[in-house]
């Protein structure tokens, strides 16, 4: 990335930031510079899915460049008879809390059945699927391994080519563009729904390109490798996506992709403080205008957090004081995350080291008297059991550095045993 390219990133996503509010749901960037799969798929007049019979697994953010939802564009596509709507996290809707179960319905202006793959079942059963010629998976991923839909993804793969049902992903840019592979590759012990794959938590791919590896990879599906094998996958490739892009450099329109990821600004924090609020007193901004930017931690002041992450040193960041006012009218302070060099950061960096100043900060350290549930819903999300036994023991001490060198290595190795399935350069 260029000197003038930094700057530009950077000064982008503060502007997104500056101007963002709790209600934001999408900036809108003028000259999208990227066909997405979606576009590329109607370019062809759909031709792919002629005379076959749809379901179609979205969420809001499942658009076209120009703003116009998948469900809408399959729906009125002549030749191709959409049947049924999948959800993943959230909903086809959006409107759904993390972590709450949503319930089958039926779409106000389609008419058509929606199956929850976020409630009863997370896997859609024979009886969901029944009567499907194809499976088209249209989700913007954030390109880290806790966002569940990718998980979701996976889970269908494993339905769908188990009955003979082809899966279609139409694919869309990793926002984080194709490069940034980083943190804690995942155990096998702690693979769950926030974490389905074994991969690097920022495994720089796109989801068209991890469907490919799902699909090509023994032991990532939990099927048969016979059924593996013989299952159809198809990927609509985007249209003037490099790996070099990241979002801003797109010029499409970001759309939520989930209540606490309304912003460009959000999408870029989730992997760097995501993790460090999982155990203790880190708030990490979800009510604030700045979710996953703002932070804060329990009986320290704003300024006492400032002066303990500046002194960390970490490559590619900075920090800066932050007012809002909240939904009462009152002002309040965080520790605004601020992005100086993407090219040196490593994203996952800053969320080790609030863990030990949240040690540090502790009567006692939370980590080594966390629950059995706090200690298993940690590790799904993190999946380095070396890295728990070190927080757990270590506390405040913890060797940040040598386990981010150790990751940084894991993740070249990733990279460059993924690179096979990359669509795109």
């Amino acid at each position: 990335m260029h000197y003038s390219r930094i700057i530009f990133f950077v000064l982008g996503m503060i502007g997104l930031v500056v101007h963002a509010t709790a209600a934001t749901t999408s900036q809108t960037i003028t000259q999208p510079r990227v066909k997405l799969g979606i576009d590329v798929l109607s370019d062809s007049n759909f031709r792919a899915l002629k005379d076959k019979r749809v379901g179609l697994l979205t969420h809001p953010a499942g658009v076209n460049a120009a703003g116009v939802p998948t469900v809408d564009l399959l729906f009125k596509a002549p030749k191709v008879k959409l049947v049924a709507l999948y959800g993943p996290e959230h909903g086809v809707y959006g409107k759904a809390a993390a972590d709450i179960a949503v319930d089958h319905n039926t779409d106000t202006r389609t008419g058509l059945p929606v199956y929850s793959l976020y409630g009863k079942t997370r896997k859609p059963s024979p009886q969901m699927l029944r009567g499907l010629d194809v499976m088209v998976v249209d989700l913007q991923t954030l390109g880290v391994r806790s966002y569940t839909y990718t998980s979701c993804l996976r889970y269908v793969m494993e339905a769908c080519f188990s009955l003979g049902i082809e899966v279609m992903v139409l694919d869309r840019p990793n926002p984080y563009g194709g490069l940034k592979v980083d943190g804690p590759p995942m155990d096998k012990a702690w693979i769950s729904y926030v974490g389905a794959f074994q991969a690097p938590y920022v495994y720089g791919l796109t989801i068209g390109e991890l469907a490919k590896l799902l699909k090509a990879s023994a032991g990532y599906l939990e099927i048969p490798d016979k059924v593996r094998a013989k299952g159809k996958l198809s990927v609509v490739p985007m249209a003037g996506w490099k790996r070099s892009m990241l979002w801003p450099d797109t010029g499409l329109t970001w759309v939520a992709t989930s209540p606490y990821i309304p912003t460009v600004a959000a999408a870029f924090g989730y992997p760097m403080t995501g993790l460090g609020g999982q155990i203790g007193g880190f708030s990490h901004g979800i009510g604030s205008p700045y979710p996953f930017r703002l932070l804060n931690f329990k009986d320290k002041s704003p300024t006492d957090v400032l002066v303990a992450l500046q002194a960390k040193k970490i490559p590619g960041l900075g920090f800066k004081l932050q007012s809002y006012t909240n939904k009462y009218g009152e002002i309040k302070q965080g520790v605004y995350v601020v992005i100086n060099d993407w090219n040196q950061l490593r994203p996952t960096e800053l969320s080790f080291y609030m863990m030990t100043l949240t040690a540090q900060w502790s009567a006692k350290n939370p980590f080594e008297s966390a629950s059995s549930n706090e200690q298993s819903l940690f590790n799904k999300h993190v999946g380095s059991t070396a890295w728990w036994e070190e927080i757990s023991t270590r506390g405040a001490q913890a060797r940040v550095p040598y386990f981010v060198d150790l990751w940084a290595k894991e993740a070249a190795a990733f990279q460059q045993w993924s690179q096979r399935f990359w669509l795109y350069h």
